[in-house]
């Protein structure tokens, strides 16, 4: 037996969970990840059940020299949950909430998805600003910024991080809180996994629900500029209380009329931060611009709209590329754009999206996060969606034509690194994302990090 195959033996021996290898019968389950476009094989998946484990492969991957991928809810689209040849830290099975509705903090573990912190924080009528699709996982939604319906009120996930509990890249368990390692929680405010594996968050929660007013008019893409402008002046004028979208789609299925089956539509998503049947006559106006190819409006529960998305991207089912990019403002010109691009989308799968970044997101200064800067007025997302590989060169250039196209509007060169393509534009555009706060980040790499075992990601390299 070589080397290698004993200190994997001695990996078996010193963890409670689950070491997996090529061969052994969980082996091709274990390394599929949301994108179905990724097809990466580890060397060994380490299916942690708890702190003690993570360390254990922490140390393993680093003596063996090995790259690490770390897998929370293995939903970003580029895969870097999974690695070609090294070792795959599986928090998958780490998926625990415990609430303090007295002090209003919920603690969650590193593999939860979004739907399991909703859940328990919903039974104290307390929610904290999640993502869009509930079974996104917690932690690679969160460490590159977070943007959910929420964000109007209560901001982005990281402005609601409070806490974390990290295993660093020597295997120590450390806390990043206000007053133990400040530095390194300020990294994780949008400096993605590049500082170590986050094991347990700590968020701030608000009073809400149980019912939102979520408002859905969609109106057919023939419908032209004129429902998506006046969206955009209403929903700037009351930015702090609603969180909002205006996406591209197809229709389909029976929830629509037979004749708008098909066509490219656009839906002006909003969810009211704030009593809901205030939010249903706020909102009334958006729902009187023109014929609507369906209404998917209506008062319901807070952790039903956290789902509502869930049937668009299922789980593996799908071959995804996307990109996004800040914008300053929201002109005509770009709205005319979004619309063109919506409607030359190669695939019916394919979404679109202009997203509203106004209210508590824009407050928060520049300083106070890795994220930095918060001027962007509005973002713009291209999730190219579909399903024959054969398709893979159509898809793919559409949404990076679409994304190019949208740099007359952008905002400083800032993008959201939740949404990197499949990472081939890493170095120059993570540099470009955190502007001034790179040099920073870069020192406290070089403290938490300094040999970048953690660099699968959008890396940040260690300063020297």
């Amino acid at each position: 037996m070589d080397a290698r195959n004993t200190s994997i033996d001695d990996l078996r021996a010193a963890v409670s969970c689950a070491v997996i290898t090529e061969g052994d019968a969980h082996y091709d389950d274990a390394r599929r990840v949301w994108n179905g476009m990724i097809d990466r094989r580890p060397a060994v998946i380490v299916r942690c059940l708890g702190p003690e484990d993570v360390m254990c492969a922490v140390r393993f991957a680093g003596a063996q020299g090995l790259p690490v991928a770390i897998r929370g809810g293995g939903h970003n689209v580029a895969g870097h949950a999974v690695c070609e040849g090294g070792v795959m830290i599986d928090l998958s099975e780490m998926r625990g909430v415990e609430v303090d509705p007295d002090r209003r903090i919920a603690r969650v573990e590193g593999g939860a998805l979004w739907k399991d912190v909703d859940s328990a924080t919903q039974v104290h009528g307390l929610a904290t600003p999640g993502g869009l699709i509930s079974d996104t996982g917690v932690a690679g939604l969160t460490l590159s910024g977070g943007i959910g319906w929420l964000r109007a009120k209560h901001g982005l996930c990281i402005d609601c991080l409070s806490a974390a509990e990290v295993v660093t890249a020597d295997g120590s368990l450390v806390r990043a809180s206000a007053d133990e390692n400040p530095d390194l929680l300020w990294a994780l405010k949008g400096g993605g996994g590049n500082f170590g594996v986050v094991v347990g968050f700590e968020f701030d929660l608000f009073p809400m629900g149980p019912e939102v007013m979520f408002a859905a008019p969609i109106y057919p893409l023939s419908a032209g500029p004129e429902p998506i402008r006046f969206w955009r002046d209403f929903v700037s004028r009351h930015a702090d209380v609603i969180g909002t979208l205006c996406e591209f789609s197809t229709a389909d299925g029976e929830d629509f009329p037979e004749e708008y089956r098909g066509q490219k539509v656009f839906a002006l998503a909003c969810v009211y931060n704030g009593d809901a049947a205030e939010g249903e006559t706020l909102l009334q106006p958006l729902r009187e611009l023109g014929p609507m190819a369906a209404d998917f409006s209506g008062i319901m529960k807070y952790v039903d709209v956290q789902q509502l998305f869930d049937t668009l991207m299922p789980a593996g089912e799908f071959r995804c590329y996307w990109k996004a990019r800040y914008l300053k403002d929201l002109p005509d010109g770009m709205i005319d754009q979004a619309i063109a691009n919506a409607a030359a989308a190669p695939s019916p799968n394919t979404l679109s999206s202009l997203w509203c970044m106004g209210g508590a997101v824009a407050k928060v200064p520049a300083e106070a996060t890795a994220l930095g800067d918060r001027s962007m007025g509005w973002m713009y997302s291209l999730d190219g969606v579909w399903s024959d590989p054969a398709d893979d060169d159509a898809n793919v250039t559409w949404a990076r034509k679409g994304w190019e196209g949208s740099a007359t509007y952008d905002h400083e060169g800032r993008i959201y690194l939740n949404f990197p393509g499949h990472g081939e534009d890493n170095r120059e555009l993570t540099k470009r994302a955190f502007g001034p706060n790179y040099a920073r980040l870069s020192a406290i790499k070089a403290k938490y990090d300094p040999g970048n075992l953690f660099r699968l990601n959008q890396n940040i390299a260690p300063a020297e």
